[in-house]
């Protein structure tokens, strides 16, 4: 039986394409699109819970991870 859980993808156009990050266990992937940046990160998740330790994923696994934005006076 599978476990199911849910990750954060952020997703920033960096130059021709685009890179995602997952900041709760820290992969990072890229794509062409967005679309395919955000399987590729789908992918490399799924491929680190495969191969990783008990121990590794314990260590690099944020439970909590806040996104928002701030203001900030520039200039």
């Amino acid at each position: 039986m599978n476990n199911t859980l849910q990750f954060t993808a952020i997703i920033e156009r960096e130059d021709d394409s685009y890179v995602s990050l997952c900041p709760e266990i820290d992969i990072a992937s890229q794509g062409k699109t967005v679309e395919e940046a955000r399987l590729n990160l789908k992918k490399a998740i799924e491929l680190f819970f495969e191969t990783a330790s008990r121990q590794e994923i314990q260590h690099r696994l944020h439970t909590e991870v806040f996104i928002t934005q701030l203001e900030v006076a520039v200039g």
